[in-house]
Order: C-alpha cells, then sequence, then structure tokens
C-alpha cells in the first residue's frame, strides 16, 4: 500500500486534501524498480485547472503505454499548502507514487498561459531542483517545457533544459531512447543535452546565444554547437486517426473545471483570424476520422462515468462530418444519459438546431464573439462575421428559446477608434431588441445580454506580431467609453458589462513577447511573492512593478514600442511552418481592412502545405 506525502494531519487542515492524494480512476501504477524512465508531467496552476487538460492526458498515456516509462502528474499545491510545504521542509511530490519530484529523471511542464509562469518556479523550488538550468547536474531532473506558451519560450528560457516546440506525440519516444542510451554510455548531462538538440523540434536554450543591438532589439540568434539547427522546426501530428489518444482517461475525485470527458475533433482552424495565435500555430487543420471518434466516444462513456462529452477544437461547426457524428452522439448518448456539450460552434441555423436538440429544456446561455463592435474593425481582424450574422443568430436563438446571450469583444485592437468601442454597446442594444420583437407572451424570461471585453495582447507567430499595445490607462479609458455608452442604451437593464484587468493585460504582453532579459524579471518577482498570477485574488501587480525597476527592464520596451518589417523577433528561430512573408502580408492586409477568405475557400500560401497533408490537399485529393 502506498505511503501519502502528507499525513492526515495536513490534509485535514487543508483546502480540498484530494487534490494530492492520487488514485482516481484510470490512473497508473507501476512498479518504480521496474521502468528506466520516470517523467512527471506537470500542469502549474491548481487540480481542477490541470485535470481539465486534454494534452496532459494525452501525454500521459502515450507516455504509460511503454512499459520502461513511468509518467506520473503533479499540479502546483494552492497556497495553503504551499505553506506547509515551505515551513515544513516536505519536497514536492508526485500523484500517482507519492514520491518526491527530485527522484524523477524529467519534469515535463505544459506551458498553456503566460500568467502562469510564477508557479512553475513554483514547482522547481517546491521541488528543491535548481531554479536556473545551469545550476542542474545529473541529480537532478531533466526539465522540459510544451505546449503553446512555448511559441516564445525564451523569457522562460533559463530555467528549462530543453523545450518540445510542436505537439507531443512525434518524436518523445525518440528522446527517452536517446536518454536511456545515453544513461546507459554514461554520458554526460550536456553530452545528452548536445545530442538531444539534434532531434527535430527540441530546443536546449543553453546551446544557442541571443546577441542584441544598442537599442535592445536582437541583433542575432545562433547556435553555439556545430551540428544543431539555427532553425527549430514545430512538431504536427498529421494523421490524427493513427495516433495516441487516451481511451481510458484519469477521473478526478473532486469536480475539475472542465468536468466531462472530451473528444479532440480536429487542429487547426480555417478561418485566420489574425489576433488568434492558435489559428496559426495550428495549421494545418487535420480532421480525426469520423469513424474513429464514435470509437473514441463509446470507450470514453464506458471507462468515465462522465455525464457529459464535449466536442473539442477550436471550430467545431467546421468538422466536415460534424452532422453525422452529431446524428451518432445523439443517439449513443441518450442510451446512457450522457449530455452533449458543443462549445465553438458558430451561431447559425444548423447549430441552434443542433444545440436545441442536446440541450436540457432549460437553457444556458449562449455564446457569440464579434470581438469587435463594427464591420470595419471585424474586417480588419480577418473575424468573417457580419452584423447580420451575429443579429440573426441572436434573433434565432431567441425564437429556439433562449434568453441569455455572451457576447464577448476585445479592446485595444490595431486601426480601433472611439466609434468601434461604442458599437459595441450599440450591438449589444440591437442584440436585445430582437429578444423583444418576439411576442411577450412566447419569450422564455427575461432578456439578458452579457457583454465582455478583454483587452488585445499581440502574439507571436499572428500578423498582429507587429502591434504595439496601449498604456494601462488607456485600457481602462476605452472600457469606460464602452460602459458609458452602455447605459445610454434604451434596453440598458437588458445589458451586463464586464472587462479584464488592464495590469495583468500588459504583463502578459510583456511574457508573451518578451526576450531572455525578461527571465530576470520574472525571478525577481517570484522571490517578491508573485505566484498564481492567472488569479485575481493573488495577482499583485506591486511585485511585478518593483521587479522591473530592480533588473532595470523597461516593460514599455515590450508593450508600446513599433516595430518594423526586418525586425529579428526572440522567437523567430522556430519554424511553424507558416512564413513570416505571410504574416507580414496579412498585417499589411490588415491595415486596410481586407478580408482573406478561409483555407476551404481559397488558399493563401501561408506556408502550411509544406506539411503534406489536412485541409492543404483537401482539394487535391
Amino acid at each position: 500500500m502506498r505511503k501519502l506525502a502528507l499525513s492526515d494531519e495536513i490534509l485535514l487542515s487543508i483546502e480540498n486534501p484530494a487534490r494530492y492524494i492520487g488514485g482516481e480512476v484510470n490512473s497508473v501504477m507501476k512498479d518504480p524498480e521496474k521502468v528506466d524512465i520516470r517523467f512527471a508531467m506537470c500542469f502549474p496552476d491548481v487540480y481542477e485547472i490541470g485535470m481539465s487538460h486534454l494534452g496532459i492526458q494525452i501525454l500521459y498515456d502515450m507516455f504509460n503505454q511503454r512499459d520502461d516509462i513511468w509518467c506520473e502528474r503533479v499540479y502546483s499545491p494552492w497556497p495553503d499548502l504551499d505553506q506547509i510545504l515551505r515551513r515544513r521542509n516536505i519536497p514536492l511530490f508526485a500523484l500517482e507514487s507519492q514520491d518526491e519530484i527530485r527522484k524523477f529523471d524529467f519534469l515535463g511542464i505544459t506551458i498553456q498561459y503566460e500568467m502562469c509562469y510564477t508557479n512553475i518556479l513554483q514547482i522547481l523550488d517546491l521541488s528543491k531542483i535548481p531554479l536556473r538550468s545551469e545550476d542542474r547536474t545529473w541529480e537532478d531532473p531533466l526539465v522540459i517545457g510544451g505546449g503553446p506558451c512555448v511559441s516564445n519560450p525564451e523569457p522562460l528560457a533559463p530555467f528549462f533544459d530543453l523545450f518540445y516546440i510542436g505537439e507531443g506525440e512525434t518524436v518523445y519516444y525518440e528522446l527517452m531512447d536517446l536518454y536511456k542510451e545515453c544513461k546507459s554510455a554514461g554520458c554526460s548531462r550536456r553530452e545528452f543535452l548536445e545530442k538531444a538538440a539534434r532531434i527535430p523540434g527540441i530546443y536546449v536554450p543553453q546551446l544557442y546565444q541571443p546577441i542584441y543591438h544598442e537599442d535592445g532589439t536582437l541583433e542575432s540568434f545562433d547556435p553555439l554547437v556545430e551540428g544543431i539547427p539555427k532553425k527549430i522546426a514545430r512538431q504536427v501530428v498529421m494523421d490524427l486517426s493513427h495516433t495516441w489518444y487516451p481511451r481510458k482517461p484519469v477521473v478526478p475525485f473532486i469536480r475539475a473545471t472542465q468536468n466531462r470527458a472530451v473528444l479532440e475533433i480536429q487542429r487547426g482552424c480555417i478561418r485566420g483570424c489574425r489576433f488568434c495565435q492558435a489559428g496559426m500555430i495550428y495549421r494545418p487543420v487535420r480532421e480525426r476520422d469520423v469513424d474513429y471518434l464514435k470509437e473514441l466516444a463509446k470507450d470514453l462513456i464506458q471507462n468515465t462515468g462522465h455525464e457529459e462529452i464535449s466536442l473539442s477544437s477550436l471550430s467545431s461547426s467546421d468538422y466536415s462530418h460534424l452532422p453525422e457524428l452529431l446524428d451518432f452522439l445523439i443517439e449513443e448518448c441518450k442510451k446512457n444519459g450522457v449530455n452533449i456539450s458543443l462549445p465553438s460552434l458558430r451561431i447559425d441555423a444548423f447549430s441552434l438546431d443542433v444545440m436545441s436538440k442536446v440541450q436540457d429544456v432549460k437553457k444556458s446561455s449562449l455564446t457569440f464573439a464579434p470581438e469587435a463592435g463594427t464591420q470595419r474593425l471585424r474586417n480588419v481582424i480577418n473575424k468573417g462575421l457580419t452584423e447580420e450574422d451575429i443579429l440573426e443568430g441572436a434573433a434565432q436563438a431567441f425564437a429556439g428559446g433562449w434568453s441569455k446571450v455572451k457576447l464577448y469583444f476585445m479592446l485595444g485592437l490595431p486601426t480601433e477608434t472611439e466609434e468601434d468601442q461604442r458599437a459595441i454597446a450599440r450591438l449589444a442594444e440591437q442584440a436585445a431588441r430582437k429578444y423583444y420583437e418576439i411576442p411577450k407572451d412566447q419569450r422564455k424570461g427575461k432578456c439578458q445580454i452579457t457583454v465582455s471585453t478583454s483587452f488585445f495582447v499581440p502574439k507571436p507567430f499572428t500578423p498582429f506580431q507587429w502591434a504595439s499595445m496601449c498604456p494601462e490607462e488607456e485600457y481602462l479609458s476605452r472600457a469606460a467609453v464602452v460602459r458609458d455608452e452602455i447605459k445610454e442604451q434604451l434596453n440598458k437593464k437588458s445589458i451586463r458589462y464586464s472587462w479584464h484587468e488592464a495590469d495583468v493585460t500588459i504583463l502578459e504582453g510583456v511574457l508573451a513577447r518578451g526576450d531572455r532579459k525578461v527571465a530576470d524579471v520574472l525571478l525577481a518577482a517570484y522571490e517578491k511573492g508573485a505566484v498564481f498570477d492567472a488569479w485575481s485574488e493573488y495577482f499583485n501587480y506591486e511585485y511585478w512593478k518593483e521587479a522591473f525597476a530592480q533588473t532595470g527592464i523597461d516593460p514599455d520596451f515590450y508593450t508600446l514600442r513599433k516595430r518594423e518589417k526586418a525586425e529579428l523577433f526572440p522567437w523567430d528561430f522556430i519554424d511553424v511552418q507558416v512564413a513570416k512573408s505571410f504574416l507580414w502580408k496579412e498585417w499589411e492586409r490588415s491595415m486596410t481592412g481586407e478580408v482573406t477568405p478561409n483555407c476551404r475557400v481559397q488558399c493563401s500560401g501561408c506556408g502550411a502545405s509544406s506539411l503534406g497533408g489536412g485541409v492543404c490537399i483537401e482539394s487535391k485529393s
């Protein structure tokens, strides 16, 4: 029987002790003496968030299918346990074996959001692993990062031994085999890292050297070792129907943020929104075979006991076999008493008809993401959604029995004017009017339009990577314009408004587009107490202001500065198979409001066709 890392006394004194005991349904137990590699898979946030992440479930299943690897899980301890671990000098531990993380061969950290960066340092610190890669020996795990934020890993570079650039199903086994060979041959840690850097998609930061101009911009970024690539190729799985997918995912003891079985139907998006990093870096669109998805759905329902199954995709409406899959799921889920969740649908007649079939009689709110208030600005961002689409969708939703609609927008987009800001309120008002056009005896309760605005952050590998951000006070000023305009609307009592924190947005922008110099700021902020920055109750911008001042780093350099076409970006050493020339062309098109058709209408020549699959070859097959 396992011995828990925490005593009963500690478990009874903390919030949600089930976060830390392991033993969940479908978790994998192995004999540590009979495996060659122990891999701790980490999501640097609280258990409930991490257990909702599909990527970790896929890699957990993939690694544990090998007899010579035992993959376990670890999450950020909540502040109550964090204090106890520090006070009592208890090392951070993995859920399955309850062994301390420092005993593992690898610590793999998925990096989903910039505001989790201080939690990464928390994980290393509590595991008693030296924070900087250069201070580690073979006595420490190899720390490897993956996930969407490694599209620009440089602000984290000094803290990681390796980064895996791209989708994890391609070369991880090759990396594990190399590790076994090097350990058997008595290689040094440095020798292993130099060999690993020759595997496609593996980036070893300490083997590359950034050189800066006097103005602080990047002059060059070159390898220090002969034979390793100057550019790291992002790894992409082209055949999603013959790869790993968990048929028995781990089922949490406590309610996770997304407490459901997840069926990933495709990767990528055909739409080409110019602000969307995922829509660019996950090109091309690759679909899973519909019969394969039917098998997976049956297994997931059978093996988890979840009461809901959700379709996962950047744009589920664009899956070409969606009607067939939904017909199957409706029948299968009805037999098993399972609900169906359909996020990422475009609001049109087909989608609303589908949702009316699968949702309970008590209909929840529907979500629209116009992103911008005017058609001009929607054309700038290449949203591909007209005002008619939005209002017709709202009208159909209200006619179908929904009374609550959420509208998501961004403020601070390139070329945005005050008219664009005020138009957000007017669009919400027009949506509310659609409800009141329905005869009174046919309405279902009160109408509620929830307007939510986030502040725009330009991300690497998007056409907007050249864009400047706004100062903090300017973001708040724009939110005030929207708020005040809503108060002037006829149906203002039907409209609720909320906006994102501006200081968090500024920091996200620094971390998203920062270089290696930002790592010093990150470390200084953590040492002052910054952790769980993604949680508003724990975020303290003062820590960060002090850290910027202490390190002499100006955040405005990363957020407000205009970027020229020829500037070398900190992430330009990564090849995502989407050409920088294409992104610049899209940036120029955005400035004139020119719309680029979606990938199924017309190929825009982004470069992803070089991968030889997905939507890029559909028309040729």
